[in-house]
């Protein structure tokens, strides 16, 4: 489990084929390796990513070929930066929001603008998570917890304030790009709690036969 709140950027230093499937190899930048043990996880632009190997500098993962299909892993190169967050401890202070690492699609910038000295950005969504996305809720782009301030047809924006821009990869984002998209996990558990309760309501014996024939019709 993550929060969103990024700990450092690191650079995609190998992308290696294994088969159908890839494993990486990330520089970890500022990112505190020293707790860190074999198995543990590392979300990586938003990828909840396992530890293969490691030392002080860097570590290694590997991606399936189910990760590479629904995430923006496919687009990514050596030299490419990553936001990176380790698993949280129930001592971290919770200043996101809760993050799985579990994609659930891949957007797109499609419009950059200043205002000030923040960053506007108009990024589309897939149409099947659109109605998890809601106005001044919280989505993850890229493994960053973001708050969502508008809506259009399959579309959200976001505003970025310089830290935010200083301490994760988003400034550099243009137009085109892909981004890896986590929705509130909260919305997801709503809906199965709302769509579980409707599948268990039991189906009436009344008809409209019946009411006729009882005289309430």
């Amino acid at each position: 489990m993550f929060t969103g709140i990024v700990e450092a950027v690191g650079t995609l230093t190998a992308i290696t084929p294994k088969g159908e499937d890839i494993s990486v190899t990330v520089d970890v930048g500022k990112l505190d390796m020293s707790d860190v043990k074999l198995g543990d996880s590392i979300a990586t632009n938003g990828v909840c990513l396992t530890v293969v190997e490691f030392n002080s500098t860097s570590y290694s993962a590997d991606l399936s070929l189910e990760t590479l299909d629904k995430t923006g892993f496919t687009d990514y190169s050596a030299g490419d930066k990553v936001n990176l967050e380790k698993a949280m401890l129930p001592t971290t202070r919770f200043g996101g929001h809760i993050v799985s690492g579990h994609v659930d699609g891949v957007g797109e910038i499609v419009e950059r603008n200043m205002v000030g000295r923040a960053i506007e950005f108009w990024v589309s969504m897939p149409g099947d998570i659109a109605k998890y996305v809601a106005e001044k809720g919280s989505i993850t782009v890229d493994g960053i917890s973001l708050t969502v301030n508008a809506l259009r047809k399959n579309q959200f924006k976001l505003t970025i304030v310089p830290h935010t821009g200083e301490e994760t990869t988003i400034a550099d984002f243009q137009v085109g790009r892909k981004v890896n998209l986590e929705v509130d996990v909260l919305a997801r558990y709503m809906e199965r709690l709302l769509t579980s309760r409707e599948e268990q309501q039991p189906e009436s014996s009344i008809t409209m036969e019946f009411l006729q024939q009882n005289g309430f019709a």
